[in-house]
């Protein structure tokens, strides 16, 4: 399957990713990319910013082919923008989970479900902490995991308790990988055999990723200064901490297979995780409280509460035509599913005039 990077950290990972979810999301179209993640810290902010620069480029991408067949009359300014034959990407939607122990996973959620599940998983975590910081366990993990596809990113030198942390993982989810990542350092040859029998050890397949914080290497500099920011460094005192070279930037396919000789089965394997994760945020619809009250269904109490209003406005009976009017359109309401809606008023009413409040 193509290569499809699944672990892009964007500037929602405060203080740390150097480019913006919309940029990641026009690079990896430039570079001929069918699918991608991004993949922020105990957040998801950043993947709405990238599906709305997605369906903005798909639309350039059309007018661009309207122009080509000649069907737009005049000048147009996406001509020599945007290619007629530009790829549109699939976005996959993910989080990288980082728990108390800093041990740290990429989640992927395959459907609709999960991706409810992954939401409450963060949801969780920034309950317990103090704002802009998310604490999650591995038993939080564990309870949220049916559904989830993980990346697992391994230290550098794994610990006793990282091994038995990601083998507790492993034991309980269908679905784990180990995630090769080089690191542009001279040493990458023997840092990739190394992680390849580690994922051997821990009986799971490897997964490539160049685990990109730029969309282009041209954003070097200002990822330093990101850097000295979060750490509370001068520029010129940044030392170590500097990211040595351009090269954490998002690759195409052919630059990931030249890295990752004689591991070119853990490039191709990400486009089958993609393949795998079947949820888009096309699927979410704005969804109305459900006003389900006592166990009793929405349009079951809207019906009953009708008929106690006609009972109180019409003490001596309703007329034949006012009982068809009131069914009529409770049916409509049943089938436009507003019900909930209805009730919402109702109970504002009701509070509202048994507090003595004017109410219209």
């Amino acid at each position: 399957m193509p290569f499809a990077e699944l672990s892009i950290t964007s500037n929602f990972t405060f203080l740390t990713g150097g480019s913006h979810p919309e940029e990641y999301a026009r690079r990896v179209s430039e570079l001929g990319m069918q699918a991608f993640a991004i993949a922020d810290a105990n957040s998801v902010a950043g993947i709405v910013r990238a599906h709305c620069e997605l369906k903005a480029l798909k639309r350039e991408v059309a007018e661009a082919q309207r122009v080509a067949r000649g069907e737009v009359e005049g000048p147009s300014t996406l001509a020599h923008v945007v290619s007629p034959d530009a790829v549109i990407p699939r976005q996959i939607s993910a989080a990288r989970i980082v728990l108390a122990n800093r041990f740290d996973v990429t989640v992927l959620p395959q459907d609709r479900a999960a991706w409810g599940r992954l939401s409450q998983l963060l949801t969780l975590g920034k309950r317990r902490s103090v704002k802009g910081a998310c604490e999650l366990h591995l038993k939080d993990l564990l309870g949220f995991s049916e559904g989830q596809m993980l990346l697992i990113h391994p230290p550098e030198t794994p610990s006793e308790s990282w091994r038995q942390h990601a083998e507790t993982l492993i034991k309980a989810i269908p679905d784990c990988f180990l995630v090769l990542a080089p690191r542009y350092d001279g040493q990458d040859r023997s840092r990739l055999k190394r992680l390849a029998k580690l994922a051997t050890q821990l009986n799971i397949p490897p997964v490539a990723s160049a685990e990109p914080l730029m969309h282009h290497g041209n954003r070097r500099r200002l990822t330093d200064v990101l850097t000295c920011i979060r750490e509370g460094l001068r520029i010129d005192a940044i030392g170590r901490a500097a990211q040595p070279n351009a090269e954490r930037r998002l690759r195409s396919e052919s630059e990931m297979l030249l890295l990752f000789r004689g591991c070119e089965d853990a490039v191709h394997r990400s486009g089958d995780i993609a393949a795998r994760c079947h949820f888009a945020l096309t699927e979410l619809r704005y969804e109305y409280p459900s006003e389900v009250s006592g166990g009793e269904e929405s349009q079951q109490r809207l019906v009953r509460l009708a008929r106690e209003g006609l009972h109180w406005r019409y003490p001596e009976g309703a007329s034949e035509k006012v009982q068809k009017q009131v069914a009529h359109e409770l049916a409509l309401i049943e089938k436009l599913k507003y019900a909930p809606y209805f009730l919402t008023v109702h109970d504002v009413v009701d509070f509202a005039r048994s507090r003595g409040i004017l109410c219209q």
